[in-house]
This record gives C-alpha cells, sequence and structure tokens, in this order.
C-alpha cells in the first residue's frame, strides 16, 4: 500500500446519497429531514432509517480497520526492515 491509496481509503466518506440509496428515498428527503424540526421544508425522516445508519456506520467501522491494519502490518515491516 502505498501513501495516495492509503490516503485515498482514508478520505472515502458516507454522503447523503449513500443514505437515500439505502433506504429507497431521494437524497432530497435526507436534506430536508436533517432540517431543524421548525423549518418550512423539514420532512419527517425516512421508516428504518436507524438501521440504515447503523449499517452504514458498520461498513464504515469495518473499512478503516482493515486499512488500520494494513498500515499497521507495513510499519511492523518496515521497521523490522530497518533492525
Amino acid at each position: 500500500m502505498d501513501f495516495k491509496n492509503a490516503t485515498d481509503q482514508l478520505f472515502l466518506k458516507v454522503d447523503h446519497s449513500d443514505l437515500a440509496d439505502a433506504l429507497g428515498v431521494s437524497v432530497a428527503l435526507i436534506r430536508q429531514a436533517r432540517l431543524d424540526s421548525g423549518a418550512k421544508a423539514h420532512r419527517a425522516p425516512p421508516k428504518g432509517w436507524e438501521k440504515a445508519v447503523l449499517t452504514l456506520a458498520e461498513k464504515e467501522i469495518e473499512h478503516f480497520q482493515r486499512l488500520a491494519e494494513n498500515l499497521r502490518a507495513i510499519a511492523t515491516d518496515d521497521r523490522a526492515s530497518r533492525t
């Protein structure tokens, strides 16, 4: 793994469209549901949002755990080659 690949992996993120896809709704609905409840354009969150957010968060955790493991292995190999 080189610097570019490692930082590409680090800079990945979840966005509105990922959640919208997971819930089968539009990005606009996600944005409206995130508005302050007093806003005129506010909408109720889609049903099942809790499970969808949890699933996306768990995928992100797994992604970053793999990245950390790969980088830890590289760092260990690098230290071993210096001794």
